[in-house]
Formats: structure tokens, sequence, C-alpha cells
């Protein structure tokens, strides 16, 4: 639960810009090639890694509707990702709820080869990154939970 409007929160979570205020270890994002209504929008995240290297990440939108639900899915083939995943695919849904905004995100990941035995560490650092991405989208809002 979020504290805050779902037209303010859908005006963050479905423009790729945005990203950079809440979206953990995203530093900018870059190249945002927009499609009407969203779907088929596709941009490049600029991460920081624990390293402090920076990490670049494409993205491309699943699906858009309008103060309901957004969906991305990172483009793997050809970059660093694609040794360790098959999918990775994240969901954020709103609904309305008393006097604020039901958030739900979800991150689907699909590890591929040998990788798929580290299955419960993957769990454990999607939930981290989704309570990270959940905490800066209520600071990017002002709100609170």
């Amino acid at each position: 639960m979020i504290s805050a409007d779902r037209t303010e929160i859908w005006a963050v979570v479905s423009d790729p810009y945005h990203l950079a205020r809440w979206w953990p270890r995203t530093k900018r994002i870059e190249d945002v090639q927009e499609r009407k209504r969203g779907t088929g929008t596709h941009w490049t995240n600029v991460m920081q890694a624990k390293s402090g290297r920076d990490v670049r990440a494409e993205f491309r939108c699943l699906y858009s509707r309008e103060g309901q639900a957004y969906a991305w899915e990172q483009q793997l083939a050809g970059t660093a990702f694609d040794g360790l995943l098959r999918s990775s695919v994240t969901t954020i849904d709103l609904d309305d709820a008393g006097s604020g905004t039901r958030v739900t995100l979800q991150l689907e990941q699909k590890l591929r080869g040998i990788n798929r035995l580290g299955g419960f560490l993957t769990r454990s650092a999607a939930k981290r990154q989704l309570d990270e991405a959940l905490d800066g989208l209520e600071r990017a809002l002002g709100a609170g939970r």
C-alpha cells in the first residue's frame, strides 16, 4: 500500500525516464524509443554494479494498461546476461485501496543451464530488489506505506 493516488503512481511507473528516481541501482535511462500507449517502448537502463562499474541493460515494454498495469522484459540476446537468464519480466499492477493504492511488483526470472541450481539465491535477490523498488517509489512520490 502506498498512500498516493493511482494516477500519480502511474505517471511514475509507466515512464522509463522515471526509473532512475525509484528503481534500485539505476543511474540513468538512455535511448528511449517511445511507442504510442507504451507497449513496445524500448530503453537502456544504466545501472551501477556493486563494484562501481556501469552495467547497461536493454528493456522493452510488454504491455501498458493505462492506470492499471505495466510490464517490461529485459532483452537478453547477445548480452552478458544471456548466459545467466533465459528470461526476465517485471510486472507492476495498481489497484485502488482505501486512501491509497495497492502496488504489486513481480519479477519473474528463468535461469539458464547450471544457473538453475541457484534459484533460491535468485529469488532472495529478486525479493530484495522489489522491496528496494517499493521503497524508492515511495520516496519518488513523497508518500508512505
